[in-house]
């Protein structure tokens, strides 16, 4: 780390001041009081704001490129569940110190995530205190066509996208709660904590197929019963259908494996709910993205959230992610 101090001023003008060279519909950015932003015409402003606190929401010791990249890769997310495309985002950044080293970092890795979402950075805040992130994420959406939570129906099928459990065996490993003795399983986990990977393009495929959408931040079983209760039905899930990769399987057993699945929370995947004859179509789209698909229940009528495994019951953790817990 670079140990020269710098000004609030010189920061942002060095780290966070760049064009918005490929998007017109920044009318003022970055450096006046706030932003002016252009709208397309017949859409709707969506906005999601996410804070990261070191020590609680990754190690202290992680790469500053890695922070970068998920405090947007966690925005990012939340649009993806809507359906939206991400457009504009803002920045309150709390440091220690203002060091060049670790902001060089930092900025590369939120910047290189814009870049490739085509989002423009346009305002924020600096100030001094312990290590503190805040996005807030601005998009749109073609009026009236956004994905919801509560638009679900019974019989609906329960989908999700990627992987699950790998981003809490990126934590563990990273944090040497785990070890592993298959090194690339171990790479490409603690990767996968590090670098989540928002479903942007999936999520607006999904628009208009998918009858509701949410992403699992805080673990299936944390999620689950919001997603649920929005539609006012009873969630299914055989908790044998899961999806779970190669790299997890290779490093914990299968009864770990389905924990973290269910309740370490950070896979930022998407949950969905599809009608049983619009199935085909969601498939289509993550073959068309390499990206897995999997079928893990239904909703039916009733509440609540009813796992089985292998036919029989089964002792779901009661939680995921809580921050007050």
């Amino acid at each position: 780390m670079n140990d020269a101090p710098l000004g609030e001023f010189d920061l942002i003008d060095r780290f966070f001041s760049r064009p918005a060279a490929s998007r017109t519909d920044v009318i003022l950015g970055v450096g006046d009081d706030a932003a002016l932003l252009r709208l397309p015409p017949h859409t709707e402003l969506v906005a999601a704001v996410d804070t990261l606190v070191a020590g609680r929401h990754f190690p202290h010791h992680c790469a500053p490129r890695s922070i970068g990249h998920r405090a947007l890769a966690v925005n990012l997310s939340d649009l993806a569940a809507m359906g939206a495309t991400p457009a504009w985002a803002t920045l309150a950044l709390t440091l220690p110190r203002a060091d060049a080293g670790w902001l060089g970092g930092f900025s590369a890795g939120l910047l290189d995530l814009a870049r490739i979402h085509d989002v423009a950075l346009v305002g924020g805040d600096t100030t001094a205190g312990p290590l503190t992130i805040s996005v807030q994420i601005l998009g749109h959406v073609a009026a009236g066509t956004a994905l919801r939570r509560g638009g679900a129906r019974a019989g609906d099928l329960l989908a999700v996208t990627g992987t699950l459990g790998d981003s809490g065996a990126g934590l563990a490993l990273a944090t040497d709660r785990l070890v592993a003795h298959d090194p690339v399983a171990a790479t490409a986990l603690i990767e996968r904590f590090d670098y989540p990977t928002p479903r942007v393009e999936f999520g607006a495929a999904a628009r208009g197929v998918a009858s509701a959408a949410m992403d699992i931040s805080d673990g299936l079983a944390g999620d689950l019963p919001k997603f649920a209760r929005a539609s006012g039905l009873a969630a299914h899930v055989d908790v044998g259908r899961l999806p779970l990769s190669p790299a997890l399987q290779s490093v914990v057993a299968p009864a770990q494996a389905r924990e973290w699945a269910l309740a370490a929370g950070d896979d930022y995947e998407l949950l969905l709910a599809v009608a049983p004859q619009r199935r085909d179509e969601l498939e289509a789209v993550a073959r068309r993205l390499a990206l897995n698909f999997a079928v893990i229940g239904e909703l039916r009528p009733g509440n609540g959230v009813h796992w089985t495994h292998d036919g029989a019951p089964f002792a779901a953790p009661s939680h995921g992610f809580d921050h007050f817990r």
